[in-house]
């Protein structure tokens, strides 16, 4: 039998498999998230994201001059507070933990491009994402103090605010703030199809910002639904979202490709910490090769449609890139 298509040929060798690959991750496609803190001389790992830090400034500002070398071109910034309160006023303080940050990284790399994350879990002491009352999490109040966030952000100079508190018109609510106050060329990068994830515990050893009482699922979307991730996008990209976030990433890549086929919008895929936390933890017990299941798996968020990679890995990524290119 003559076979006349034969797919083995283009596969013959590393040369022509490089040629004809369909997707590729670039060092431009990442977005590293980093945890700052108050103090000085602090540099705390994560125990459950080993090689994911909480930084003091002065730290931060050392480790930024890592992510600039590699070539790293923006970075997703969540604030530890020295205190919480109910209303999470640490969060658009004008001096509070991330906008202190963000003046320092544009101080010492100014063509860094700073991303803020907007939400209050981070900042109040119930780890809710919103106010409180009788244990109910207030939607429309709490609409102003993340837009008093996302402006405090942009006048410290962040390049970028990213919502993730999944309010109802929280986009709306912020890029009417922004405008007002002369800052429209600010681009939101919305956490549109985020859902109540299981994947989300590292983060939330990191942070700090475990809710006291009950959950997120009556402002997080549930993981079951496809259809509400893209009723959430389309309210968002009507309200001025300018990119949209798919988190968590590795077990939402139909979501990915819905949202870049129907709307296309830049698509942002959030490699969340508890898919780096997991990678983690069987490379260090030697049962899966590190390299290869992390760039496999960015690869699938690229396949399904993602721009850009918000990732943990980052890091590694670029020096794994940086490797080949000097092969």
């Amino acid at each position: 039998m003559e076979l006349k298509r034969r797919p083995r040929r283009l596969r013959a060798n590393e040369a022509i498999r490089r040629m004809v690959r369909e997707n590729h991750i670039r060092v431009e496609d990442l977005i590293y998230p980093m945890f700052v803190m108050p103090g000085e001389k602090k540099k705390i790992e994560i125990s459950s994201m080993p090689g994911v830090y909480n930084f003091s400034l002065d730290e931060f500002i050392l480790e930024l001059g890592n992510v600039v070398k590699l070539g790293i071109p923006a970075v997703l910034l969540f604030g530890i507070p020295e205190s919480k309160d109910s209303a999470g006023t640490g969060a658009y303080h004008e001096h509070g933990i991330v906008q202190e940050a963000v003046r320092l990284a544009k101080k010492n790399f100014p063509k860094l491009y700073v991303i803020t994350d907007v939400c209050l879990c981070e900042y109040t002491d119930h780890g809710h994402c919103g106010l409180i009352e009788n244990e109910q999490v207030l939607n429309d109040p709490t609409l102003n103090l993340l837009a008093q966030t996302a402006i405090s952000h942009a006048r410290a100079g962040a390049d970028m605010v990213a919502p993730s508190d999944m309010m109802d018109g929280r986009v709306a609510a912020i890029r009417e703030g922004l405008d007002k106050e002369g800052f429209s060329h600010i681009p939101i990068m919305a956490y549109s199809a985020k859902v109540a994830s299981g994947f989300y515990g590292p983060f939330r050893e990191a942070a700090g910002s475990t809710p006291q009482f009950g959950d997120r699922r009556t402002y997080q979307m549930d993981p079951s639904n496809g259809n509400e991730a893209m009723l959430e996008t389309a309210l968002d990209i009507e309200e001025g979202a300018d990119l949209i976030i798919v988190k968590p990433a590795m077990a939402y890549g139909d979501i990915i490709y819905r949202t870049k086929e129907r709307f296309g919008v830049p698509v942002v895929a959030y490699n969340v910490s508890g898919e780096y936390a997991m990678v983690k933890a069987a490379a260090a017990n030697g049962w899966i090769d590190e390299k290869r299941i992390v760039l496999e798996a960015l690869v699938s968020m690229k396949r399904a449609g993602a721009d850009l990679l918000i990732t943990y890995h980052a890091l590694d990524v670029a020096n794994w890139i940086r490797e080949e290119g000097q092969a």
